[in-house]
């Protein structure tokens, strides 16, 4: 659990920062639509399977104030007046929300008060970053009714310059608000009324070159050859430089709110909890995905929205009793739209296809393509967890959840555009850039998950654990487009993605020491998902292709160690770490890294492979130090904190390619202040050695050998000042 002080003092104002707190979480958000985390190198891996298939539901659960939001996009926000966000390692389900096979990020925040309490935060820093917060709370009608209205405003100029245009890409511009009203009428019952809007709207969000790698194609269709061709040379070879020669139009615009309701009833031996929410997520973007200044493609939109409701009803015992119980139902629904726009220029013939006079040089000029896509889905669970307290010392805990899912899609796409009185080959070469399909799916399943622990309090401060866990995360259905068979149709079975099957073993121990001045927590844990969702290569008659499906097996294991220590008044340190095993046990019909792409071999067995986007080690250090001094009439504290985040060298992509690979690398931030009753203030540092590293890589679309990634932040400074009441 990381609490708001933490959060403050760290600058960890959105999900990207909290990995830097917690080993076993990692992130990717090339752009807000692909937004992803993983705990443990599972759940929505970004890398592995796209979050622009809207018909896979994430691993990971995502909730504020108990709402399960189920686009893991809504995550790139900012953070709106936090009390603290958990991090829940492994299956979750038989106690609260959407069943969820490898976590939880649950955000908690500031609830009303019926006492009159106001606070603000300014931050100013380098790139002319500068971001406002402000909450006001108290009582509107004595102390049966009270109110939370809470603002929040983060603006950054682009890291990156643009050479063609002249002008900054990749910054940032958020807004958002958060409003409560608690009902208390009587002293057992409260009724918490929440609205709460996001937006984001930057000229955002592009990569640059990397590096470049070599394939088994000719020499000739591979990126030093195509780009010597038409002249072309980037930029700068260089990542850091932050060097970017985009043409096209770049931006993104996205928002999300909803309403919120949350009741509880006190009913002395249990409580009875009902959560029902309304939440919205629009989203359109303009993007260069051909990532250079050549008119390759022109033009790429995925303009979504998505709507849900969700009802969660539960009862959960009080206190500490020798029988404690929760058991609940719960209901989902989403409907997701979306209009999917490519089109190309007139050298994508070139890049793409050959020069002539193979093919004519304005054969894809202006070729595009115009889809339409529709998600429907549905969840009906019940669920419930009962621990038994069989001595003193030992308690048995057993849970239970039956969920039963509903799906419903449809996807067409047409074609147009580029040249028409052409001969059947060359209209089969356009078809293999883009192909006119539509097709509609339907995917029903229920599953039953369960878990037990059993735990043994060694003393009143030392506890160690077992647990099992068997968990289903539902299937779903591509909305991205199918494999074609000789007939120019959908292959057959290929629209449903059948669920995923979780199995996790975990031993822990548990303890407070030195009076509680020493948490340590040490675990081990087992995991094996078999018919794991990810991308897979049709070898079949027609097109070949990727397309989302299920492949055997695959497993994640290893150790976690959390760690905090208070050394005497002034001093306390942290250490949190994971080390994390997370391969592909089974997984013969992959699609082939780049060093593999133009030979005859088509599919490539990745079994044994390493997860992408996962380290083999993570680590979070740091300290701080606190003095007491005399300041005015009430004094106050100095402090000076310091923070490493450590990272072994991960996958860039699903194939393990040797180009993708993104270095390991630490991370120091550091912060100096002084925090007083009513104000606090303090200057920071992050990436205080300036240290360059990557985000994310990817192979640019085509396979030419182009790697392209967005850098990581440079060193930067700043201020904030931090005042309540």
């Amino acid at each position: 659990m990381v609490g708001e002080r933490t959060l403050t003092v760290t600058a960890t104002y959105n999900i990207d920062r909290l990995t830097e707190l917690v080993p076993s979480l990692n992130y990717s958000s090339p752009n807000p639509r692909n937004t992803a985390f993983t705990i443990r190198g599972l759940g929505s891996s970004v890398l592995a399977v796209s979050q622009a298939n809207d018909g896979l539901e994430p691993g990971v659960g995502f909730y504020v104030d108990q709402v399960y939001h189920a686009r893991p996009a809504t995550a790139a926000f900012d953070f709106l007046d936090v009390e603290r966000v958990e991090v829940l390692r492994g299956p979750q389900g038989t106690v609260f929300g959407k069943n969820t096979t490898a976590g939880a990020i649950n955000i908690t925040t500031r609830a009303p008060s019926f006492a009159p309490e106001a606070q603000g935060e300014i931050s100013y820093g380098s790139i002319n970053y500068w971001q406002g917060k402000a909450s006001i709370s108290g009582p509107l009608l004595g102390d049966a009714i009270a109110a939370r209205l809470s603002f929040v405003a983060s603006s950054r100029d682009g890291v990156l310059t643009n050479v063609t245009t002249g002008g900054r890409n990749n910054s940032v511009n958020n807004f958002g608000f958060h409003g409560q009203i608690l009902f208390r009428p009587v002293s057992n019952f409260s009724f918490n009324l929440s609205g709460d809007y996001n937006s984001f709207d930057s000229n955002c969000c592009t990569q640059v070159f990397v590096r470049v790698g070599t394939s088994l194609k000719p020499a000739s269709r591979q990126y030093p050859a195509l780009a010597a061709g038409v002249g072309y040379a980037p930029p700068s070879l260089n990542p850091y430089d932050r060097l970017t020669d985009i043409d096209a139009a770049l931006k993104v615009d996205t928002d999300e709110g909803g309403v919120s309701g949350l009741a509880q009833w006190n009913l002395g031996p249990a409580t009875i909890t009902s959560v029902t929410a309304w939440r919205f997520w629009d989203w359109d973007a303009a993007n260069d995905r051909d990532y250079t200044r050549l008119s390759i493609q022109t033009l790429q939109h995925i303009p979504s929205r998505q709507g849900q409701y969700s009802q969660e009803l539960r009862i959960a015992s009080n206190g500490r009793r020798s029988i404690e119980y929760v058991a609940g139902l719960y209901f989902f629904n989403q409907v997701i739209t979306g209009e999917p726009i490519t089109q190309y220029g007139p050298v994508a013939t070139y890049w793409l296809l050959g020069p002539p006079p193979a093919f004519p040089a304005d054969l894809l000029t202006g070729y595009m393509t115009d889809g339409h896509i529709r998600f429907n889905s549905s969840s009906y669970a019940a669920f419930g967890e009962v621990t038994l307290r069989a001595t003193s010392r030992l308690s048995i805990t057993g849970g239970l959840r039956y969920t039963e899912e509903e799906k419903d899609g449809s996807y067409a796409a047409t074609v147009s555009g580029g040249l028409t009185d052409i001969s059947a080959k060359l209209l089969n070469s356009k078809l293999s850039i883009l192909r006119p399909q539509a097709y509609t799916a339907h995917n029903s399943n229920g599953s039953l998950s369960g878990r037990a622990v059993v735990s043994y309090d060694f003393t009143d401060t030392i506890m160690a654990y077992a647990s099992y866990a068997r968990t289903s995360k539902s299937g779903g259905i591509n909305m991205s487009g199918l494999p074609l068979d000789a007939n120019n149709q959908p292959a057959q079975n290929t629209a449903v993605v059948r669920p995923e099957d979780n199995t996790t073993y975990e031993i822990g121990l548990k303890t407070r020491l030195i009076g509680n001045r020493l948490l340590l927590n040490v675990d081990w844990f087992d995991t094996t998902v078999h018919d794991f969702q990810t991308n897979v290569v049709d070898t079949g008659p027609g097109a070949l292709r990727g397309y989302l499906a299920n492949i055997a097996e695959v497993r994640s294991r290893g150790a976690e160690l959390d760690s905090d220590v208070i050394i005497n008044s002034n001093l306390s340190a942290y250490l949190h770490s994971a080390w994390i095993d997370a391969k592909y046990v089974s997984y013969a019909n992959g699609p082939c890294p780049l060093e593999l792409t133009g030979s005859s071999t088509t599919v490539c067995d990745l079994s044994g492979r390493g997860l992408p986007g996962t380290p083999r080690w993570a680590m979070s250090a740091g300290g701080e130090y606190k003095h007491s001094l005399a300041l005015g009439r009430t004094g106050g504290e100095a402090f000076a904190r310091l923070e490493a985040s450590v990272r072994t060298k991960i996958y860039g992509d699903p194939t393990d390619s040797k180009y993708t690979v993104i270095g390991g690398y630490t991370l120091v931030n550091a912060s100096v202040g002084f925090r007083a009753r009513h104000w606090d203030a303090w200057v920071w540092a992050r990436n205080l050695f300036d240290e360059n590293y990557l985000q994310n890589v990817t192979v640019q679309s085509g396979n030419s050998g182009l790697i392209i990634g967005t850098p990581g932040d440079p060193r930067t400074f700043g201020v904030t000042v931090r005042a309540n009441y």
